[in-house]
């Protein structure tokens, strides 16, 4: 399994995260037998939310998998906060502080190894981040902080408060989905790829040792479905399944080795709960696609080349 920094940290994680958003489709035996499966393919780094299942992927996590234990050094934990579903955005100092305590009791651990703010909170008052911060890290609840969907500004603005550093940034990055890489592109053009929606955030991550974890990475337009195998995408699967052929993989895998290919070092959050498909993304980080054959991709997924 490939290895790729964790921010400015000296940590080597797995680049290839497990995502947790569907367990909850899983029962409790499946789900030892599922994070077995990820641990035995290199995969340790656990990406949960406390919205995930309405906190039960969590709660199902903790049952199936001992965390009181010495079990608990085997994996790398982090869990997100800040939606309340439907209803608004809170990254006040009482709603992080008390939903650090539900994820921490659902999960059955007394820490966890990052925390994420989920979404970008408009009221957000950031000298109130910086203080739940402090008293997470203090009371040794949490050792890392990241955050998700956030530009480069908003991170700025938290981090004028936040003293610990932000190790992280979840951004949404597929080969369909790739604007912050397009408007990197095309840059001074008036074309739809050059429309730069995210204050250049792959580079001001790159500039500012902040790891960036893709989400959705099989995914097109906002939730529309998979482009793997999908009719839409007639040129696209044609390359990825003669790469698929080449290198002896899936097309999951070709996708995911797309992504892993880049430079910036990005950790692809997997969230699948299919045991042989998460099997071929981790087959994904031993392949290094030529320059070529990224383009290739890229380029057959509508994208251009000014």
């Amino acid at each position: 399994m490939k290895k790729v920094k964790l921010g400015s940290t000296d940590l080597d994680v797995s680049a290839v995260a497990l995502g947790c958003m569907r367990l909850g489709g899983l029962d409790q035996n499946q789900t030892k037998e599922f994070v077995e499966t990820a641990l035995e393919n290199g995969i340790n780094y656990i990406d949960h939310a406390d919205i995930y299942g309405g906190g039960y992927c969590e709660e199902l996590f903790g049952k199936a998998i001992d965390l009181k234990s010495d079990n608990r050094e085997r994996f790398f934990i982090q869990s997100k906060c800040g939606i309340v579903p439907g209803v608004m955005y809170d990254l006040s100092e009482e709603y992080i502080l008390k939903s650090v305590d539900g994820i921490l009791g659902r999960l059955n651990t007394e820490y966890l190894d990052c925390l994420i703010l989920h979404r970008p909170d408009a009221l957000v008052e950031p000298e109130e981040v910086a203080q739940a911060f402090d008293k997470l890290e203090e009371s040794g609840k949490v050792k890392y902080f990241g955050v998700s969907n956030m530009d480069s500004m908003q991170i700025e603005l938290l981090k004028k408060y936040v003293k610990q550093p932000i190790v992280t940034n979840q951004l949404q990055l597929s080969i369909t989905n790739s604007n912050m890489i397009s408007s990197g592109m095309e840059v001074n053009m008036c074309t739809e790829g050059a429309v730069n929606r995210d204050g250049s955030i792959l580079n001001y991550c790159r500039l500012k040792d902040i790891t960036i974890q893709t989400w959705s990475p099989f995914q097109y337009g906002m939730f529309e479905g998979s482009f793997l195998g999908n009719d839409r995408f007639p040129e696209l699967n044609k390359i990825i399944n003669e790469l698929a052929e080449k290198y002896q993989v899936s097309n999951t895998a070709i996708a995911t080795a797309w992504i892993l290919r880049h430079p910036a070092n990005m950790q692809m959050v997997a969230g699948t709960t299919n045991k042989d498909r998460l099997i071929q993304i981790a087959k994904a980080t031993e392949i290094q696609l030529s320059r070529n054959e990224w383009y290739r991709l890229y380029l057959s997924a509508g994208h251009i080349l000014p």
